[in-house]
């Protein structure tokens, strides 16, 4: 088959979306598409270039010799696309995580930002966790993220730059028959005993699950066996129906069918979160974003701590200062 004259880009962002992700569902939420539009891009550049590009079984996604041969070509591609667009004024679109969707302070800042910069493209992805989304920063695929920056392995830090935005509230949340459900808050001590789930043994938060071992270790909480890694709210929410262990959230985490979910107090424990970027990126909607973020925690005093607030002390260093 000759080879084609021209391939669409956005078959190519396809293609190396799934070739990194290696799963149609993280891809597919990487470039905040539908998974079955994902696949049909993937099959259609397959068609055009004559090749398979993955093998494809229920278990895995696993690329081909010319997905390999084929991958740097596309980076190269799509980097010098976005770098011609940007040299004539239309800047590529800011890749913005969330982290999860339904939470509140990322979503809260990206719209705001959207609001400031509305001629930029600021576009929503969700890496699930700040360690599994540093890794994507420092290589480009990403813009920004949010999360707990004090977390982060000192390697990775050492090339990213960040902002504090909030001390944001922690929450347990319980299933609706706990005994611990019908109070209004939850003292962290009367937790005691228990196995909480706080994202053991996932590979993109082990930033969240060291906050928990440290806010739980003087109360006799335990920290749950880890969990299959559940890709969507639906596989999530199985699989925390099925274990009925009472999982570590925020205040603003979204409910879940058949729980409830309670502050924790005595000592109120915080999450601290910072946005995060890239050093040496120059973007406008970055800008944006970094007024947004300073913008809604002057507006609803998210860098106020509560006088019987909780954090780790390096944490507490961290968010002193920018970096």
């Amino acid at each position: 088959m000759p080879a084609p004259s021209h391939l669409d880009p956005r078959l190519l962002r396809a293609f190396v979306a799934v070739a990194e992700e290696l799963h149609f569902t993280r891809a597919a939420a990487r470039l905040y598409v539908a998974q079955q539009a994902l696949s049909r891009d993937v099959r259609r550049l397959e068609r055009e270039l004559g090749v398979e590009l993955f093998v494809r079984t229920t278990r895995q996604v696993t690329p081909t010799a010319d997905a390999e041969r084929l991958l740097p070509h596309a980076r190269r591609v799509l980097a010098a696309q976005d770098d011609l667009l940007a040299a004539f004024g239309q800047a590529r679109p800011l890749l913005v995580d969330l982290n999860s969707p339904g939470l509140a302070t990322g979503r809260r800042v990206l719209h705001r930002a959207r609001e400031l910069a509305p001629d930029c493209e600021l576009m929503a992805r969700y890496e699930s966790g700040l360690t599994g989304a540093a890794g994507e920063l420092l290589a480009g695929r990403l813009d920004a993220s949010f999360g707990r920056f004090a977390g982060l392995d000192p390697a990775l830090r050492a090339g990213l730059a960040q902002q504090p935005v909030r001390y944001e509230p922690m929450a347990v949340v319980l299933p609706e028959d706990h005994p611990l459900a019908g109070l209004p808050e939850v003292p962290v001590g009367a937790l005691a005993g228990e196995e909480v789930y706080a994202g053991a043994g996932n590979p993109r938060t082990p930033e969240w699950t060291d906050l928990a071992r440290g806010l739980f270790a003087e109360h006799g909480v335990r920290l749950a066996a880890p969990l299959p890694l559940a890709v969507g709210d639906e596989e999530f929410e199985r699989m925390i129906a099925k274990t009925r262990n009472p999982v570590l959230a925020v205040v603003d985490f979204p409910a879940l069918p058949r729980t409830v979910r309670r502050p924790l107090v005595a000592p109120v424990p915080l999450s601290p979160v910072s946005l995060v970027w890239r050093k040496g990126l120059a973007h406008p909607g970055l800008d944006a974003l970094r007024r947004a973020a300073a913008e809604l925690s002057r507006a609803e005093k998210w860098l106020v701590r509560p006088v019987s607030g909780w954090i780790p002390a390096r944490d507490d260093h961290m968010m002193s200062k920018q970096i």
